[in-house]
């Protein structure tokens, strides 16, 4: 089960992910409460240990602007969270960066990983970032290739996602928060762990 937690600012919350097993580590780069600036990304990702990504997350900023912060950033992965064209993915793949395309069931985008050039996609509520609960029962299918669910995860409801739609990952935000946009490492650790015994 590959775990994803997002949304980071603070070093004890990197250090806290890591510990927990955390396979990614992701770091806002548009505006959002977890919003951090390309500098201050590149020294969180400096704490994280090589094997374990670094994800930089865009949504509808202007590729050059993309590919300059994440470029900044020293990530080595972007994560695209809108109506990007596959000409995005390429130019950033052509940079060097390895590409998560993050997508909503209402969003009309193809639920096929790879459909844009990506190396994984996230399937995320109709609101990303707003950690409402939804139902990924109305996906109706389950998209093909790696996938991450996403969108209202929590240690206490984790499991029970995993086991009822058997995704390849999950990525968790709010759901991890003490207040929005504040991470609270206890959380974190629950729901790495959570995530990965439902999986086991």
């Amino acid at each position: 089960m590959y775990v994803k937690v997002c949304g980071l600012s603070r070093p004890q919350d990197v250090a806290a992910a890591v510990e927990a097993g955390a396979d990614a580590i992701g770091f806002v780069l548009t505006p959002s409460p977890r919003q951090v600036a390309p500098a201050d990304v590149r020294a969180l990702a400096a704490l994280v240990p090589e094997g374990t990504a670094t994800v930089a997350v865009f949504r509808g900023e202007p590729l050059d602007e993309v590919r300059r912060a994440a470029a900044e950033s020293g990530v080595d992965t972007v994560q695209l969270h809108g109506a990007e064209p596959p000409e995005a993915f390429a130019a950033l793949r052509a940079d060097g960066f390895r590409l998560i395309r993050a997508t909503s069931p209402e969003g009309g985008a193809p639920l096929e990983t790879g459909a844009y050039g990506e190396d994984l996609l996230i399937i995320d509520s109709p609101r990303p970032g707003s950690g409402e609960r939804w139902d990924p029962a109305a996906l109706g299918v389950s998209p093909t290739g790696p996938w991450l669910l996403a969108g209202g995860l929590a240690p206490d409801n984790v499991a029970g996602a995993v086991a009822g739609l058997r995704p390849w990952g999950v990525d968790v935000s709010s759901g991890v928060e003490r207040t929005r946009g504040v991470k609270d490492p206890e959380l974190i650790r629950q729901f790495v762990a959570a995530a990965k015994k439902a999986a086991a």
